[in-house]
């Protein structure tokens, strides 16, 4: 059994703003603790630090048996990485290397001797770190999640998996592998409902010590023993299950503003103690070491300084305006995604708020980039807006967009390569023809609404995954889009940042079409429109989260 000690854990950022300091907190044999917290309070860096990944900078970490981590993204568009890279990536160092070497071997032998040998050799090395081993795991878990044995899967490209496939076959090698130690970055993103509850339940079966990051209430409340808060620039520890936990924290808070009040009425007592004391001592030489003594308690008082407030409450206001379109924004006829269903008949009116449900795997992210492409015959008209590049769909019949229907795409995995490099500033300040106008000043003033103005000098890529999403909802407000395509956008969103998308999308003078998972956030949609694992799409009359 393996456990985790984080003990006095601080990370400051490049530009030396101070994420957090004197975070301790443990993960305790089999236990299963859950962070939770604002985008970009430091969770995600946190799990960096643990796993090895960043230097701790202050504080220690201590760690007891082998560690296995699931990081926030696994395969982005443009990432080449094969299914057998990845499950490479998750084993130990020692046999990721072994791996590793017997690839190259393999890939370098031929008719000489030297090459023979090294291949031998390889071979020897693999099986004395357990190589065959972890050979029969990846198979039991290429069958399971694919449904295909390793030696046909191990050559697919990860990124040619749905998001929940690379998720679930990442997550089944870990829950089944040796590591005593997992963790978890957002482990449910991209996961539909049955999966969801799949994890669940293999969570509360495992003898492993986990932590994980997540954002979905009900994960947390079904597996949780614990829950490690990180918010106001530090973290507390909660010992209860994450049922108890909103109505811990508001006790926390109530305790810490009482705190925080007594403190200030002491202060204020002692400021006057001393004030009497030196105008008395003006004219009474008697008074003289009483007024020292109070200034020395004073300075005490104030050098120990305050109790914190509570942390701040997240105000995001995302201003989503849209505009006005032809009567029919999507009609589809016979629509055919290839591979993935049948032809189907669709048509989404003006100020519709379509939910795309299905199990993962289905196309429902496929239609959606068809959509963001302009549908099957695009046209100026319909040119995409602050989306990804967007690949070919490969499908038959048609796909077509109403008049003045401009998409705006925003994709699950954040893949914007363009966008890595650059400050939010800079993409802001000086982005594409749709924000020319706008200049240093008015780009802090819209990432203040995000509350994003602290991260305006930051670059895209070393953002969190829910500044991230909050970033590129800000875009889509920006780009004069009249339909929004959202795949996953609650994914890495906090609680807080997930409710202000919600009024947003109220406000939103046009179409929305949402592939989600999100039980809470589908509340808020008209229509539902079902991807069925057997290639029908229908449409239902209420949410349906299992087809079975």
């Amino acid at each position: 059994m393996g456990y985790v000690d984080v003990a006095g854990a601080g990370f400051v950022l490049p530009d030396g703003r101070e994420l957090f300091s004197d975070v301790s907190f443990r993960v305790g044999e089999g236990a299963k603790v859950a962070l939770v917290g604002p985008n970009g309070a430091g969770k995600t860096t946190l799990m960096r630090m643990v796993a090895g990944d960043l230097p701790m900078q202050d504080g220690t970490v201590a760690r007891s048996g082998g560690l296995g981590v699931m990081r926030q993204f696994i395969g982005m568009i443009g990432d080449d990485r094969t299914l057998e890279d990845l499950a490479l990536s998750l084993v130990s160092p020692p046999l990721r290397a072994s791996g590793e070497r017997l690839r190259k071997a393999t890939a370098a032998l031929d008719e000489t001797e030297k090459s023979q040998i090294a291949y031998a050799n390889a071979i020897a090395n693999w099986g004395e770190v357990g190589g065959y081993d972890a050979e029969v795991l990846f198979d039991t878990v290429a069958v399971s999640i694919l449904g295909k044995p390793w030696e046909e899967a191990k050559s697919r490209v990860v990124r040619t998996l749905s998001g929940g496939e690379q998720k679930r076959f990442a997550l089944d090698l870990l829950l089944r592998g040796n590591d005593e130690v997992l963790l978890l970055d957002e482990p449910d993103n991209f996961l539909d409902v049955p999966a969801k509850r799949w994890l669940e339940q293999r969570l509360r079966e495992s003898n492993k010590s986990v932590l994980y990051v997540s954002h979905d209430r009900e994960l947390l409340a079904e597996t949780a023993d614990r829950v490690v808060a990180v918010e106001g620039g530090s973290a507390w520890t909660h010992p209860g299950g994450f049922a108890s936990w909103h109505e811990a924290r508001s006790n926390r808070h109530e305790r810490m503003e009482e705190l925080r009040r007594r403190w200030d009425e002491e202060h204020e007592k002692i400021k006057e103690l001393v004030f009497m004391l030196k105008n008395k001592a003006a004219y009474n030489d008697g008074l003289a070491s009483r007024y020292q003594a109070a200034q020395t308690r004073l300075r005490k008082f104030e050098e120990v300084g305050p109790p914190p407030l509570p942390p701040k409450d997240q105000a995001v206001k995302m201003n989503l305006r849209g505009g006005r379109t032809g009567k029919r924004s999507v009609i589809c006829e016979q629509l055919e995604l290839e591979n993935l269903t049948f032809p189907f008949d669709l048509e989404v009116w003006y100020g519709d708020r379509v939910a795309v449900l299905g199990a993962n795997g289905t196309g429902k992210s496929h239609f959606l980039r068809l959509l963001a492409a302009g549908g099957t015959d695009p046209d100026v008209e319909h040119k995409p807006v602050d989306g990804a590049p967007l690949a070919h769909v490969a499908h038959d019949g048609k796909a077509r967009l109403g008049a003045r229907v401009r998409p705006g795409h925003f994709s699950q995995t954040h893949d914007r390569p363009e966008l890595v490099e650059k400050t939010l500033v800079e993409i802001l300040w000086r982005g594409d023809e749709h924000r020319s106008g706008m200049d240093r000043a008015g780009a802090m003033k819209a990432l203040n609404r995000y509350e994003l103005a602290a991260q305006g000098d930051q670059r895209f890529g070393t953002l969190s995954g829910g500044q991230q999403a909050r970033f590129l909802v800000l875009l889509l407000e920006l780009s004069g889009a009249t339909m929004l395509l959202l795949d996953e956008p609650t994914d890495n969103l906090d609680l807080a940042s997930a409710e202000a998308l919600e009024e947003g999308l109220k406000a939103f003078e046009g179409t929305v079409i949402a592939v989600t998972h999100d039980r809470w956030f589908t509340r808020s949609f008209d229509r539902f429109v079902l991807f069925g694992s057997d290639g029908e799409v229908v449409e239902v009359p209420e949410p349906v989260w299992d087809v079975r």
